[in-house]
């Protein structure tokens, strides 16, 4: 695997904002070509600004949803990637990690691979 460093299904995950940073579980998604955070967790952290729209096509249908840039830690790794905006609280998931940051972090995904704190 060549030092590739192996997510699971789900994983802790740091959201750096200017002056607070918040610790969550976030859902990692091979299928989605873009990551996505939730509006009101982007409003706390006072992420963005907006940098960007995009037509996004979900579950839900297809919508425009705005683009910010956000640092984020996922398995000791810091990066900074887009994200887009979406209202994700009727969704288990505050943050789902797609293949924007997959492939950035060169992560592979084992769907055994328990959540580790």
């Amino acid at each position: 695997m060549g030092g590739r460093k192996v997510l699971g299904l789900v994983e802790p995950v740091t959201v750096h904002g200017d002056t607070q940073s918040e610790h969550l579980i976030a859902r990692i998604d091979s299928g989605a070509t873009a990551s996505s955070i939730d509006t009101a967790l982007a409003e706390k952290l006072q992420l963005g600004p907006v940098t960007r729209e995009k037509i996004v096509k979900s579950a839900s249908g297809v919508s425009r949803r705005p683009i910010i840039v956000a640092k984020i830690t996922i398995d000791g790794e810091e990066m900074e990637e887009e994200f887009t905006l979406a209202d994700r609280t009727h969704m288990t998931y505050k943050m789902l990690v797609g293949q924007n940051i997959l492939k950035k972090g060169a992560f592979l995904i084992d769907p055994l691979k328990e959540v580790s704190e």
